[in-house]
C-alpha cells in the first residue's frame, strides 16, 4: 500500500478540506484524491459509511469522521502538537473543534443553498467535480439534479424560513468576534494551529468559496480572511498562548455563541433523539428555534463530554465554562 495516508475527499466538503489542513500541518505523507469515479471502487472497499472524508492508513485500514480521523492519527503523530498544554486552553480548543463541525455548519449549509446565486455556484462545482469529462448538456442536467437535492436537504441543519434570519444573525455576530480575535495573532490559540482551527476553519473556507458569505468574509473581516488562507497550509510560527492572552476576545465567543446558541440547540437536539421525538424546539436567545434532531450529533457531544471527563484538574477550567454558560450541558 506503500508509507502514505489516502485522503478520499472533496474540495467542497468542510470536513475533508479541516483533514487535508491537518496532514499537511504535520507533514504526514498523504494523497489527496477526489471522490469521483475514478476513486469509487477504492471507496467502497474500505468505507463503512457513504460519508467522506475516507482515510484510508498505510495498512490499508479505512478511517471515517474527521474528529475520529484526526484523534487516531494525532496518537501516531503526536507533533507538532495540535493540543495546547494549558487545561484550559486545551480543553477550549476541543470545545471550538465541535462548535465549528456542528453549529458552524449551520451557517455553511445554509449560506451554500439559501439562494440562487450560491445554489448555481455550488451545483455546478460539485458537477464538475463528479464528471470533469461531462458534455456542457450532461453537466447542466446533473447539476439542477444535484441542487434540487440539496436544497431540499437543508432542514438537515436547521435552515428554514423561520430560522434563516437566526442563522445569518449569528453568522454576522461571529465574524465580528472572530475578526477582533484574530487581529492579534495568526491562530485561535496563539502562534500555532490548534485542534479548534481545524474544525472551525473547514466551515469557514467552504463559506469563503461560495458568493454570499465569501463576499461577507472578504470584505468584512481581514484578519478572518487571512486566518482562512493560512490555515490551507497552516504552520507553527510560536507558541500556543495562555488563556489569560486569550480570554479577552475569545471569551465573547464562548459567551455569545457557545454557551448561548450552540449549547442550549445541542442538548434540546440530545433531548429529542433520546426522546424519539420527530422535531424539538429549544429557545436561543431571544428565538425560538425548530427543527427535526440529528442523530450522529447526539453521539458527538457524548465523545466531547468524553473528553472533558478526561481533564484531571478542572479547578481552573470549570468557571471559565460556567461563565460561558457550557459547564452543565458538559457534565451531562
Amino acid at each position: 500500500m506503500g508509507d502514505f495516508y489516502r485522503i478520499i475527499g472533496a474540495e467542497m466538503s468542510p470536513y475533508s478540506v479541516k483533514v487535508r489542513s491537518y496532514f499537511r500541518y504535520k507533514g504526514i505523507p498523504h494523497r489527496w484524491m477526489l471522490r469521483n469515479a475514478a476513486s469509487q471502487a477504492e471507496f467502497e472497499t474500505h468505507a463503512k459509511m457513504p460519508i467522506i472524508p475516507l482515510v484510508i492508513t498505510p495498512d490499508g485500514t479505512g478511517i471515517q469522521d474527521s474528529t475520529p480521523i484526526i484523534d487516531r492519527v494525532d496518537k501516531l503523530h503526536p507533533e507538532p502538537s495540535i493540543h495546547p498544554g494549558d487545561p484550559v486552553v486545551g480543553f477550549i480548543s476541543a470545545l471550538i473543534e465541535e462548535f465549528g463541525d456542528e453549529w458552524g455548519n449551520k451557517w455553511m449549509f445554509h449560506y451554500r443553498w439559501a439562494r440562487d446565486v450560491d445554489q448555481i455556484s455550488s451545483a455546478g462545482r460539485i458537477a464538475r467535480m463528479r464528471g470533469p469529462d461531462a458534455s456542457e448538456e450532461k453537466h447542466a442536467a446533473f447539476a439542477g439534479q444535484v441542487r434540487a437535492r440539496m436544497v431540499d436537504r437543508v432542514w438537515f441543519v436547521g435552515s428554514n424560513a423561520a430560522n434563516a434570519p437566526k442563522i445569518e444573525a449569528g453568522f454576522h455576530d461571529m465574524l465580528g468576534l472572530l475578526d477582533r480575535h484574530l487581529a492579534t495573532r495568526p491562530y485561535l490559540f496563539g502562534a500555532r494551529p490548534a485542534f479548534g482551527d481545524f474544525g472551525l476553519w473547514g466551515q469557514m473556507y467552504e463559506m469563503w468559496t461560495d458568493p454570499t458569505a465569501g463576499a461577507l468574509i472578504g470584505g468584512g473581516a481581514p484578519h478572518v480572511l487571512d486566518w482562512v488562507h493560512r490555515m490551507l497550509w497552516p504552520r507553527a510560527e510560536g507558541a500556543f498562548e495562555t488563556w489569560a492572552t486569550l480570554e479577552p476576545t475569545l471569551m465573547p465567543i464562548l459567551t455569545q455563541q457557545v454557551g448561548r446558541l450552540f449549547m442550549p440547540w445541542t442538548l434540546g437536539n440530545e433531548k429529542a433523539v433520546a426522546e424519539g421525538k420527530e422535531e424539538f424546539s429549544v429557545t436561543l436567545g431571544d428565538h425560538v428555534w425548530t427543527q427535526k434532531p440529528q442523530k450522529y450529533h447526539a453521539r458527538s457531544l457524548g465523545m466531547l463530554r468524553a473528553k472533558y471527563a478526561a481533564v484531571p484538574d478542572k479547578a481552573a477550567l470549570d468557571p471559565v465554562l460556567q461563565a460561558a454558560g457550557c459547564l452543565h450541558g458538559l457534565r451531562g
